[in-house]
C-alpha cells in the first residue's frame, strides 16, 4: 500500500501529476528497468520535474533491507548486499530485515567527492586496524533514485563518478592504499535548463534516455494544474485518499511488470532494424542500440505484454536517441523530428504529418 503515514510529509501523488507524459513515460521504464541508465530532463523551470521524481519515489512499495546497514543492502541479492552483509552470510550469522521506502536523494549543486562518494578515516584505520567508512551519497542511493538537478552546472568530474557508479552499480573508494567498495544501484535523474549550459556530449551519451519538458501553453491546463497544487496544499491528506486508488494499481502494475520483465522478447528483424536507425543516424558506440532494446521491452511489460512490437519501439526511440545525434548548428530539423523520421523510413512506416507533435507527445495513447 501507498498510503502516506501521518507522521511522514505528504507527497503529491504521481497519478495527479498532469501533462509530461514523456517525462513520467521514461521515469517509469526506469524503475521497471534500472539497467536502462537513468533519464535527462531538458526543459523549462517550473515545469514539475521534481515533484514528479519525488512522486514516483514515494508511489514505490516498500523493499526488504538489511536492518542497520548504511546501504540499504538486500538480505538475499549479492548484487546489491554490502561486503560486510556478504561475509556475514557466509559465516552462516542470522541476518536482522526491516523494510524502508524507496530513497530519493537530492544531490546539492555545491557537493564534494566525498559528500558524495564517502570517505575513509586514515588515522582510525591505521590507529585501530578497522576500515572506518563514512557513508555518502550514493550508499543512501543505493537501490532508490538519486536526482541532480542542474546537471549541466555540475562538475564535469563529479558527473563521471556518478555515471561510472551508476554503469557498475558499484562505488569503490580509495584512500592511502585503503579500498573500500559498495553496492550502488540506483535510477539516475538528471535535469537542466539548456539557457544555463549544454552537458558535454560524451557525458549526455550515458544518460540511458532523455526528455525535453517543456511549459503547458493550454490556459485551461494550466488553470487545472493551479487548482490541484492550492488543493494539494490546502487539504494533503484529503487530496492523497482521492488519488489513492490510482496510486496503488499503478503500483501494483509497476511491480508486475518488473516481474514480467524478463520473459519479454523482441524479435531478431526487429533488433537489427534498432541498429539500423543508429546507424544511419550516424550515432557513436553502442549505448543507443541497448537502451532502444531494453526501453522497449520495459514498456511491453508495463503494458502486460511478454512480446515487444514495433509500436512500443515508436514511443520510445526518440528520447532513447535524440541526445546521441551529433550536434550541426546549421541543422534546423528537430533532433527528436530526425529521428523519427529515420525510425520510420527504416520501418517503412508512414512519416507522421506533423513529425514534431508526435514527438512531443510520446507516450501517450
Amino acid at each position: 500500500m501507498t498510503t502516506a503515514s501521518p507522521a511522514r510529509r505528504a507527497v503529491f501523488p504521481f497519478t495527479a501529476v498532469i501533462g509530461q507524459e514523456e517525462m513520467k513515460l521514461a521515469l517509469m521504464l526506469n524503475v521497471i528497468d534500472p539497467k536502462i541508465g537513468g533519464v535527462m530532463i531538458m526543459g523549462d523551470r517550473g515545469t514539475g520535474k521534481s515533484t514528479t521524481i519525488r512522486a514516483l519515489a514515494d508511489l514505490l512499495p516498500e523493499i526488504d533491507v538489511v536492518a542497520d546497514d548504511p546501504f540499504n543492502s538486500h538480505p538475499n541479492d549479492v548484487e546489491i548486499m554490502s561486503d560486510e552483509v556478504r561475509q556475514r552470510k557466509a559465516n552462516g550469522e542470522d541476518i536482522p530485515t526491516a523494510k524502508a521506502k524507496v530513497t530519493m536523494v537530492d544531490l546539492p549543486l555545491g557537493a564534494t567527492e566525498d559528500r558524495v562518494c564517502g570517505t575513509i578515516d586514515i588515522e582510525k584505520a591505521l590507529a585501530e586496524g578497522v576500515k572506518a567508512f563514512e557513508p555518502g551519497l550514493l550508499a543512501k542511493a543505493n537501490r532508490g533514485i538519486l536526482y541532480v538537478d542542474e546537471v549541466n552546472l555540475l562538475d564535469d568530474h563529479l558527473v563521471d563518478v556518478l555515471l561510472d557508479s551508476a554503469a557498475s552499480g558499484w562505488n569503490t573508494v580509495e584512500r592511502e592504499g585503503i579500498s573500500i567498495r559498495h553496492p550502488a544501484r540506483f535510477v539516475l535523474v538528471g535535469s537542466g535548463n539548456p539557457e544555463e549550459g549544454e552537458l558535454r556530449p560524451q557525458l549526455l551519451d550515458r544518460f540511458g534516455m532523455s526528455v525535453e519538458v517543456r511549459t503547458v501553453r493550454d490556459p485551461e491546463q494550466r488553470v487545472q494544474v493551479v487548482e490541484q497544487r492550492s488543493e494539494f496544499d490546502a487539504d494533503p491528506q484529503g487530496f492523497l485518499s482521492q488519488h489513492q486508488a490510482e496510486q496503488d494499481a499503478l503500483q501494483a502494475k509497476l511491480v508486475a511488470a518488473q516481474q514480467l520483465l524478463p520473459q519479454v522478447t523482441l524479435d531478431y528483424d526487429t533488433r537489427v532494424q534498432i541498429s539500423q536507425v543508429c546507424s544511419e543516424l550516424d550515432i557513436d558506440g553502442l549505448r543507443g542500440d541497448l537502451v532502444a532494446n531494453r526501453a522497449v521491452k520495459a514498456l511491453a511489460a508495463l503494458e502486460g505484454r511478454t512480446e515487444a512490437t514495433v509500436e512500443d519501439l515508436q514511443r520510445i526511440i526518440t528520447t532513447c536517441l535524440r541526445h546521441r545525434l551529433r550536434k550541426d548548428p546549421l541543422e534546423s530539423v528537430d533532433s527528436g523530428v530526425k529521428v523519427m523520421k529515420t525510425f520510420c523510413n527504416i520501418f517503412g512506416m508512414p512519416e507522421p504529418e506533423d513529425a514534431q507533435a508526435l514527438v512531443t507527445s510520446n507516450g501517450r495513447r
